[in-house]
């Protein structure tokens, strides 16, 4: 059976990883054969210069993944079938007389800091080289230090007692483990989205309230219409990290927040931010949010029960080069083979934002202006050299968001 799940992996992950490169190089060819001219829905407002500076991020981005793509699977491999995870096992068994919470806790340190020091390069060239070349990083290297070193604390802070709730868990529940582990997952993320705004985000970046003037009336005079409360209107200063812009909501309840990146702000009329905000809040007004929360919550149940159907199982372990299973081995086992199963879901999740901005789009229109928010898209993709002329079949597969084309194109009829 351990030889059965070892070729079904592997074949898995061979197929996952040929079809993520079949696209990736779709998209470098389909960007790369409309990059002499701009389309001509946008030929008066792109000028050629950008788009094609679009083509070239939009390559250089893909270039790079396919890199990373070969270091993650890489990675994977060493840690399965290149025997990594069985030294780290057979150490700290050693260490410790055995898999206890120590084990499991130093386990778990050992896969997270391999995968943090083979990261860390990439990491380095996405923001010092190809985000530089492009015109968009802002960080120092004394912020990009500062940043990694307050999320490894917060990491350590938040994930230990964490961690160690959901192994005592899965050893003292019984069978029905994974449902005490899933409840648990989903108290976290509830406490977690209740506190991120006012605890977690002013960590990492300075939010002052919104200036008194147009701008400030336009929002307040949307959130009335919309019937929306806030616990205030914030600008960021993403600035002092990216060029790029944006805009969104976070919190729940009382704690929710309007945030807007200063250079947001900067690069848009007072009726074009508004407009964007006015499509922010058609997620919340048509329940997006929650219906997220709601289908992340139902396939975290599905894959912690499928997960108590293997853990007992030694063919999982022995099919990926591991020794005697343990509770933390079956964590970190599942969360690394887990993406080579589930890739098929890609697509699934990409339609259903789509679907999701297309109906924010048009609550965006009737509570503000279609005109504007077109207005404002056009100049977002100019001024995070988005590319306007995306591989249909790549789209399908990863885009968040619909097109330029067709979103733009659908707003008209709003």
């Amino acid at each position: 059976m351990a030889d059965v799940f070892s070729a079904v992996f592997l074949a898995a992950l061979a197929l996952t990883t040929a079809l993520r490169v079949w696209l990736a190089l779709r998209q470098l060819r389909h960007v790369a054969m409309h990059r002499a001219a701009v389309p001509a829905a946008f030929a008066e407002r792109i000028a050629l210069a950008d788009h094609r500076k679009a083509a070239d991020y939009t390559c250089a981005r893909v270039h790079f993944g396919l890199v990373e793509l070969a270091a993650d699977v890489g990675l994977l491999l060493a840690f399965t079938f290149g025997g990594l995870l069985a030294a780290y096992d057979a150490f700290w068994r050693a260490q410790f007389d055995g898999p206890g919470y120590a084990y499991g806790l130093a386990l778990f340190a050992s896969v997270a800091l391999t995968g943090f020091l083979v990261g860390l390069p990439f990491a380095l060239y996405r923001t010092f080289r190809l985000e530089a070349d492009y015109g968009f990083n802002r960080t120092t290297p004394r912020l990009f230090v500062a940043d990694r070193a307050k999320q490894t604390i917060l990491a350590v802070l938040i994930g230990t007692p964490l961690l160690l709730l959901v192994l005592w868990l899965m050893d003292a529940m019984g069978a029905q483990w994974w449902l005490y582990v899933w409840i648990t997952w989903l108290a976290f993320n509830l406490l977690v989205l209740l506190l991120y705004p006012s605890v977690i985000a002013p960590l990492f970046n300075k939010f002052t309230p919104l200036a008194e003037g147009e701008v400030q009336a336009r929002i307040e005079a949307l959130l009335a219409r919309c019937g929306f409360a806030s616990s205030g209107l914030f600008v960021m200063d993403g600035s002092k990290r990216s060029a790029h812009g944006n805009a969104y909501f976070t919190g729940f309840g009382r704690s929710k927040r309007i945030v807007f990146f200063d250079t947001l702000i900067d690069k848009l009329e007072p009726a074009e931010v508004e407009a964007v905000l006015a499509h922010e809040l058609g997620h919340y007004q048509r329940r997006h949010i929650l219906k997220r929360i709601v289908f992340l919550a139902a396939l975290a149940l599905a894959l912690l029960w499928l997960l108590g159907q293997i853990i007992d199982q030694a063919w999982f372990y022995a099919g990926l080069h591991v020794g005697p299973g343990s509770t933390a081995m079956a964590l970190i086992l599942f969360s690394l083979v887990l993406p080579a199963f589930t890739f098929p879901l890609v697509p699934l999740m990409s339609w259903l934002s789509r679907k999701h901005e297309f109906e924010a789009d048009a609550y965006a229109a009737q509570q503000a202006n279609g005109s504007d928010l077109s207005a404002a898209l056009v100049k977002l993709y100019r001024d995070n050299a988005a590319t306007l002329t995306p591989d249909p079949l790549h789209s399908l597969f990863y885009d968040s968001h619909p097109p330029a084309s067709v979103r733009i194109e659908r707003l008209k009829g709003c």
